[in-house]
Order: structure tokens, then C-alpha cells, then sequence
């Protein structure tokens, strides 16, 4: 019996080692796996990360192994109007993920980002108008079950935390006329920034115009619309400024 525990342990650090200098080259030389994870889950997730990068090869995405260009596509992902969209080396498109590269700018998503299963991102949202397009930054993420819609444009930058749920709508629709059907009075665009080092909260809805500056977070649930100082906690609907980071919270 401590033979077999022995080389299990084994197996278990050699397998640990090898997903480390794999994920490295994509991460960055400070990534770690937890030792305590067990063999049979590091084989698994070996499993579905190989997966994932030989998807990436299959369907075109790029055409060779180099880690300085894959990246990891889970399965039934939809990518539309393939065109318009650029996925930097070393990001993952989790399970059911649809891009619509369709718009003016494209979908442009940087190096090691997220995309969270089952999310939608939606660049135009109608074809008698083609959208603006989206940007992220490197090494960001975006929860499972969000939605981007960014006919408006929207920018996200590097190194933004996003929770589950999360949904973007940069457009509005006119409704001043009472002679005509909303839907038939057109749209106002002013588009969505969300800057670098963020914490966005799950269940968070961005409105039309809003700007999220740099270093903030905002707190699960909140509708964001118009502007959010640098460094700021904000929360609610509509959301407000509860603090600025390092201050203690603002009195009602």
C-alpha cells in the first residue's frame, strides 16, 4: 500500500509539472496549481484543456500548435462573421460561447481572457445598422450566462474581474414620439467603458453611457449608468458611489 501511495504522488507531481510549463506559456511564469488538487482532477482538467486547444486547431482558429498563438474552445461554441473577430494566444471560450463578429470595429479580445459559458457577445444588433464592435483587454474575464451587446461599442480593459450574469446594452431606443411605435424611432448610441484593474460584481447591468474608471468595483446586482470616478466602490440601482477605495464608506 505505500508503494502504490508513493506512486501515485509520483504521477500526481509529474502531471502537476507538466500542466504548469503548459500554463505558464500562456499565463505568465507566476501561475501555480494548487497541491492539493488531486490526480484524478488534474487529469480531467488536462483532459478538457487538451481538448479545447486541438478544437482551436480543427476548426481553423489558427493553424499550428504554438502556444503563442492558441487558444482553448470549449465545445458548441458559435463563432459568427469569423472575420470581425481576433482572439489573442492563450484565451478560453468556455462551452456554448457565441461571438458575432459582426460590426464596423469587430470583436477584438486580447491575450489570456475569459469568456465564461454559455455568454453572448453581439456586436450588431440589428443589419439595417451595423454596430460599433467590442474591445477587451488582456488577461480579463467575463462570467457564465453574460451578454455583451455592443452595437454601441464597448471597451473593457486589462485585467477586469467580471462575476456571472453580467450584461452590457450600449444603445438605447428613442420613445419621445406618442404618434409611432417605439421600435420604429431609432436608437441613440453612446457607448460603454469599463477601464483597467476592475471589479465587476455578478448580475451587474451596464446601461448605455456609462464609464467605469479605473480600479473600481462595483457590487453584484447594481445598474451602472453614467460616470464612476477612478477607484471607486459603487453599488445599487442605479448604482452610487459607496466609498472611494481606501476611505472609509460615505455617510447617507
Amino acid at each position: 500500500m505505500p508503494g502504490c501511495l508513493r506512486g501515485v504522488s509520483q504521477m500526481k507531481a509529474l502531471i502537476r509539472k507538466a500542466m504548469l510549463r503548459v500554463a505558464r506559456a500562456f499565463k505568465g511564469p507566476t501561475f501555480d496549481i494548487d497541491t492539493a488538487m488531486p490526480l484524478r482532477a488534474l487529469i480531467g482538467y488536462s483532459f478538457r484543456r487538451g481538448m479545447a486547444m486541438f478544437r482551436c486547431v480543427l476548426r481553423g482558429v489558427v493553424l499550428s500548435l504554438n502556444p503563442g498563438k492558441l487558444v482553448f474552445i470549449g465545445p458548441d461554441v458559435e463563432l459568427r462573421n469569423r472575420r470581425g473577430i481576433s482572439i489573442g494566444a492563450g484565451s478560453t471560450l468556455g462551452k456554448g460561447v457565441i461571438i458575432d463578429g459582426l460590426s464596423k470595429e469587430g470583436v477584438v479580445i486580447g491575450r489570456n481572457v475569459n469568456i465564461g459559458p454559455y455568454s453572448i457577445i453581439e456586436a450588431t444588433g440589428v443589419i439595417s445598422q451595423l454596430g460599433k464592435g467590442l474591445r477587451i483587454g488582456a488577461n480579463s474575464g467575463l462570467g457564465a450566462y453574460s451578454f455583451i451587446g455592443a452595437a454601441g461599442g464597448v471597451s473593457i480593459g486589462k485585467n477586469v474581474i467580471m462575476g456571472q450574469r453580467i450584461s452590457f446594452h450600449s444603445e438605447n431606443h428613442r420613445f419621445d414620439r406618442l404618434d409611432v411605435p417605439i421600435r420604429v424611432q431609432g436608437v441613440t448610441h453612446e457607448g460603454i467603458v469599463v477601464e483597467d484593474d476592475c471589479w465587476i460584481g455578478a448580475n451587474v447591468v451596464f446601461l448605455d453611457g456609462a464609464h467605469v474608471g479605473h480600479g473600481s468595483v462595483i457590487g453584484a446586482g447594481a445598474v451602472v449608468r453614467g460616470e464612476i470616478p477612478p477607484f471607486s466602490f459603487a453599488a445599487g440601482v442605479p448604482a452610487r458611489i459607496i466609498r472611494q477605495r481606501g476611505k472609509a464608506e460615505r455617510p447617507d
